[in-house]
């Protein structure tokens, strides 16, 4: 038997290094999907706030995990990771059950409307940008969805309107060594190139 080909695994990382708090990536995520109010497919968490020098942000979402604890609990199936490790949902299988929201350890589930069991509404979340089940680009895509920026060879909105570039998205290789370079070097100065996709 061949070697099994080896694809990239696309993963997020935001460096809490450079991070400010500035809440870019959140309200870039609602515009370009045009999320409904209630709804933050990202955020961004501010841990010791207000204590000088030990404050630090990290902006989260769902961190498309190789393991997504809400595929392992879906009782309908609604969750697919593509070969690109993206973790997906179906709307149309989603039962609004919360489920999902329960297991996530970073809270990325959300859900349009509060309520007890039942009242939730279908589940929304981060898709980085890769759409849903239905035809790449179409016009029922974008609604259920928002826009398909990796089907046009783009980073995610979030990861693109970041300005201090403290989110980083792609390969997980390439974000780890980026993240080494940045460790390695810190303090010496802009030494890098800039660099985009």
């Amino acid at each position: 038997m061949g070697k099994q080909p080896e694809f990239a695994r696309m993963k997020f990382y935001c460096d809490e290094n450079l991070c400010i708090d500035c809440n870019g990536c959140v309200v870039a995520c609602k515009e370009a999907h045009e999320v409904p109010v209630g709804v933050n497919r990202r955020k961004v968490v501010t841990v010791n706030e207000g204590v000088v020098g030990k404050e630090i942000s990290v902006s989260m979402a769902c961190m498309h995990c190789s393991d997504a604890p809400c595929q392992q609990v879906c009782p309908v199936d609604c969750f697919y990771i593509r070969t690109d490790g993206i973790v997906l949902h179906d709307k149309d299988k989603c039962i609004g059950c919360g489920y999902c929201l329960f297991a996530c350890p970073f809270g990325a589930p959300q859900f349009p409307k509060d309520g007890a069991f039942g009242t939730k509404g279908k589940m929304d979340k981060c898709t980085m940008c890769a759409g849903g089940p239905e035809e790449t680009n179409s016009a029922e895509e974008f609604h259920k969805y928002g826009q398909n920026r990796i089907s046009e060879g783009k980073v995610p909105m979030c990861a693109s309107m970041c300005s201090t570039k403290a989110l980083l998205v792609g390969d997980s290789d390439e974000v780890a060594l980026i993240k080494t370079y940045r460790a390695t070097h810190k303090g010496k100065g802009i030494a890098t190139e800039s660099y985009g996709w």
